[in-house]
């Protein structure tokens, strides 16, 4: 097509790769909209939507939301919000640089409802939360997370997410999980997130889709086809993956998992202490930047108790990065045709977090696409744009076209790409000037 009048401003894109801009369909950014509008550790990289809610971490009950925001941010203050509507409401008073679409986040929903009990709910408590997944809905949130492998939404039957999701489908929501688990138990999660779709009529994503622990290296493919079957049957199930080998989560979460012991390794995959880096130590910050294993030896400690003793003097205030995956996994996951890109970044406050918060885009189109042929260039961008608009229903988002937003990016492929590295987390992509 051809543009018929002149901006005020003009680039010369001369060589250069345009493109809509890149959609993160799985951020934890729901205070960083609010509080960093400028958002720079995300337009920098080209994102211009983002997603949030994820992992079943969400904005409503406001009290909830507040007490994970202050794990991130010790001083954390957002202005208060009493709804969907009104944190939506925000959101537009604050004008952030990307574009936002929120996930209704279960485990916020349960938390808010029954407090931290470890049983299946009551029919008052399961109608609660109802009313709140049907509230968000009519407030615009896109779909339903679950973080099954957290608490509290670990103590979630699958029925209990079978009968929240069903509240989405007049609607056209989907269900975004942090699968139960993502290593021995891979197989099963998948197979559960499956079920969670067919039985409440809604779309799913799979988040961050992975095998976690060397034991569990290769069994992705398996996951692939157990995706590939549903789809044959009529599900939209569809996955996101960050394009790195190591994960990041609380060393609370690690604990909880049991991801030290050899007996039970939980939803994590069998961990050391030489495969844990620590991004986060509000109160000591001498810590951060090492393995978990150098603080084990300092200590005399063995892998668990060192990370008990972190524990106990950050609490959950404490981000770690986990290194559990193969790269032959992280391709093959890549290459399917199901997946999509989402940074999975944490943006907690004088943290030195994962690279992944700085580098996700950058890091595919340069080092995936360019230098390792992984995808195509239109194939990865199509999958960063147009495939989670379209998924999320971001209506004109996505796409270069008449009528559509105007949200581009524009880069020089010969050159792109990502510059964080877990030895200096804070240093952004580079793209062409």
């Amino acid at each position: 097509g051809t543009i018929a009048e002149r901006g005020g401003a003009e680039l010369d894109a001369a060589g250069l790769a345009v493109s809509p801009g890149f959609v993160d369909v799985h951020s934890h950014d729901d205070l960083a909209v609010l509080c960093d509008p400028q958002m720079a550790f995300k337009v920098l990289q080209g994102v211009t939507t983002d997603v949030v809610g994820n992992c079943g971490s969400g904005v409503v009950p406001f009290e909830v939301g507040l007490q994970r925001f202050r794990r991130l941010d010790p001083d954390a203050a957002p202005p208060p919000w009493d709804s969907f509507a009104t944190y939506m409401a925000r959101v537009d008073e604050v004008a952030p640089s990307c574009n936002v679409a929120v996930l209704i986040g279960h485990g916020s929903l349960r938390q808010g409802a029954m407090g931290p009990a470890q049983r299946a709910p009551s029919g008052g408590e399961l109608d609660r939360m109802r009313a709140w997944v049907r509230e968000g809905v009519e407030a615009g949130a896109v779909g339903l997370s679950t973080g099954l492998i957290y608490e509290p939404g670990r103590y979630a039957r699958t029925d209990e997410v079978i009968a929240l999701a069903r509240e989405l489908a007049p609607d056209g929501g989907l269900y975004a999980t942090h699968m139960r688990n993502e290593a021995d138990g891979l197989l099963d999660a998948v197979a559960e997130a499956v079920r969670i779709g067919e039985e409440g009529g809604v779309p799913v994503q799979i988040s961050h889709h992975k095998a976690g622990g060397r034991n569990n290296w290769g069994r992705v493919r398996d996951s692939l086809r157990l995706i590939d079957q549903a789809r044959a049957r009529g599900l939209d199930v569809t996955a996101d993956q960050y394009p790195y080998t190591a994960g990041s989560t609380s060393l609370h979460a690690v604990i909880q998992n049991g991801a030290f012991r050899a007996d039970s390794p939980g939803g994590l995959g069998r961990l050391s202490a030489a495969d844990v880096l620590i991004a986060s130590a509000p109160e000591h910050g001498e810590w951060e930047g090492l393995r978990l294993a150098e603080l084990a030896r300092r200590w005399g400690l063995g892998d668990e108790e060192a990370a008990r003793r972190v524990v106990e003097a950050e609490g959950e205030a404490c981000f770690v990065v986990v290194f559990s995956m193969d790269e032959a996994d992280v391709r093959a996951v890549m290459a399917h045709p199901t997946t999509m890109i989402g940074s999975d970044g944490v943006p907690a406050a004088g943290s030195k977090p994962h690279p992944r918060l700085y580098g996700c885009f950058p890091r595919v189109l340069g080092h995936y696409v360019r230098d390792e042929r992984v995808l195509e260039l239109a194939t990865a961008i199509h999958r960063m744009t147009g495939m989670p608009a379209a998924k999320f229903r971001l209506a004109d988002r996505g796409v270069i076209r008449a009528g559509a937003f105007a949200d581009l990016v524009v880069f020089d492929p010969a050159r792109i790409r990502d510059t964080a590295t877990y030895g200096a987390l804070h240093r952004g992509r580079s793209f062409s000037e």
